[in-house]
C-alpha cells in the first residue's frame, strides 16, 4: 500500500488486478469495495472492462486504514460519505467513532476506580449455577443486610440476574449471582451509582471473576491504545484521500490550494 501518484486524476490506469496486488487483495475484493460505495466508480474500457487510476489507490488505502480504528462499518459510511462529496458526514462519523473511543476509556478509569475502592468482601463463587451456594433473595438480602427489593432493583439495572426457579417463580441467585450482588453492596456503600456500577459487573463476568479482571484491564487499555493509533493512521490516510479527489480537494477549506511541485 501507500501508492503516492504525482496526479490521482490524470495518472496511470490501473487494471482491477493492478489495485489488488498493490493493497494484498483478491481482485473481487476490489470491485465488491467500488459496489459498495468504498471506492469511486471505475471507468471502463471501449470493451467493458475496468479502470482504475491512483485516486482509486489512494482510497484504498484510506479505507483500509480506517477499518482497524473504526471498524468496517463505520469505515464504510466514512468513504461512501466521501464518494458523495459529503465530507461534513464522513467529519461527523469520525468524530462519533472519537467519542465512542473517550466513553471507552471513561469506562475503564471508572472500573478501575472502583476496583481500588473495593475492600474485603465477598470472594469470587464458582460459576456453577447449581451449587450449594444458590441463594433465595430473602436469605441474600439478610446476608448483605438490605432489603430484597434492593436486589429487585439491581437486578433492573443489569447487576445481578438470578434465574427464575421453574416449580415456584422464585428467583435463584447462584454464585456468581452472590459475588456481584455482595460487589455491588460493597461500592454503593462507597457511593458509587448503579450506572457506574454495571460496567465493573459486566468486565467482572466477562473475566470469569476478580482475579483474571486484572489482565483483562490490562488488555482493554492496550486495545484502547491500538484504537487511538489506529484512528490516527485512519485520519492521515483520509486526509490524503480528501486533498487529492476531485482535483480540487473535497473538504479543503476555501481559498487553500495544493502547492504546486516545483
Amino acid at each position: 500500500m501507500g501508492l503516492m501518484p504525482q496526479n490521482p486524476q490524470t495518472g496511470e490506469r490501473l487494471r482491477p488486478v493492478d489495485l489488488a496486488r498493490r493493497h494484498r487483495l483478491s481482485t473481487q475484493a476490489v470491485r465488491n469495495y467500488e459496489a459498495a460505495g468504498i471506492l469511486p466508480a471505475a471507468g471502463r474500457t471501449p470493451q467493458g472492462y475496468r479502470t482504475y487510476t491512483p485516486l482509486h489507490a489512494l482510497a484504498l488505502d484510506a479505507f483500509l486504514a480506517l477499518v482497524p480504528g473504526h471498524g468496517h462499518g463505520t469505515a464504510t459510511s466514512i468513504m461512501r460519505a466521501v464518494n458523495r462529496d459529503e465530507p461534513e458526514e464522513a467529519f461527523r462519523l469520525v468524530d462519533e467513532s472519537h467519542a465512542q473511543l473517550l466513553e471507552d476509556r471513561r469506562t475503564l478509569h471508572a472500573v478501575e476506580r472502583a476496583l481500588r475502592d473495593l475492600g474485603p468482601g465477598i470472594a469470587p463463587a464458582p460459576d456453577d449455577a447449581s451449587s450449594p451456594g444458590d441463594m433465595f433473595v430473602g436469605p441474600l438480602a439478610g446476608k448483605l443486610g438490605i432489603r430484597p427489593a434492593t436486589l429487585r432493583k439491581w437486578e433492573r439495572a443489569g447487576l445481578v440476574a438470578p434465574r427464575r426457579d421453574p416449580r415456584t417463580g422464585y428467583r435463584v441467585y447462584a454464585g456468581t449471582d452472590v459475588r456481584d450482588a455482595g460487589l455491588a453492596h460493597q461500592l454503593r456503600r462507597g457511593g458509587y451509582r448503579l450506572e457506574q456500577i454495571a460496567p465493573l459487573i459486566a468486565q467482572v463476568r466477562a473475566a470469569g471473576g476478580l482475579e483474571p479482571l486484572a489482565a483483562a484491564l490490562h488488555d482493554w487499555h492496550a486495545r484502547l491504545a491500538a484504537r487511538g493509533r489506529a484512528m490516527l493512521a485512519g485520519a492521515a490516510e483520509l486526509d490524503a484521500y480528501l486533498r487529492d479527489r476531485g482535483g480540487g480537494g473535497a473538504g479543503r477549506p476555501p481559498g487553500v490550494h495544493r502547492p504546486q511541485a516545483t
